[in-house]
């Protein structure tokens, strides 16, 4: 029924303003106006993702966004570097060292949060 349909995922926000300039400045990422009051996020591979205000949001408590990146370690210090802080968790086999990085239990990964509370994460890429 839908396997020639282009989905799209979407998340919401409490502040549109706040979150164009964390996607599209902090972040880096194409951030367009959408309708309706709504954002627009491109993503490489023509991967689209809308942005839309909710004035009750309640922050997503799963990862929303994953970016896969060469080294988090770079990709974490070069965030931090632009305000973004980065969750630290300490709970069975969920642990993370001071940068907010877990190693040796799945990928290489870091989370950290946008100006709406949703969860996003920076995660190592498998090298090929």
């Amino acid at each position: 029924m839908f396997k020639d349909t282009k989905a799209f995922s979407s998340f919401s926000v409490n502040d549109l303003e706040k979150a164009k300039q964390f996607y599209g400045q902090t972040l880096g990422l194409n951030v367009q106006d959408g309708e309706m009051g709504t954002l627009n996020l491109s993503i490489k591979g023509g991967a689209n993702i809308l942005i839309y205000p909710k004035p009750n949001h309640t922050p997503a408590s799963f990862t929303i966004l994953n970016f896969p990146v060469k080294d988090v370690d770079e990709a974490v210090d070069a965030l931090m570097q632009k305000g973004v802080q980065f969750e630290h968790y300490n709970e069975g086999d969920l642990k993370t060292d001071k940068k907010g990085i877990m190693r040796g239990n799945g990928p290489v990964i870091a989370w950290f949060k946008d100006p709406a509370g949703n969860i996003l994460s920076v995660l190592q890429e498998d090298e090929k």
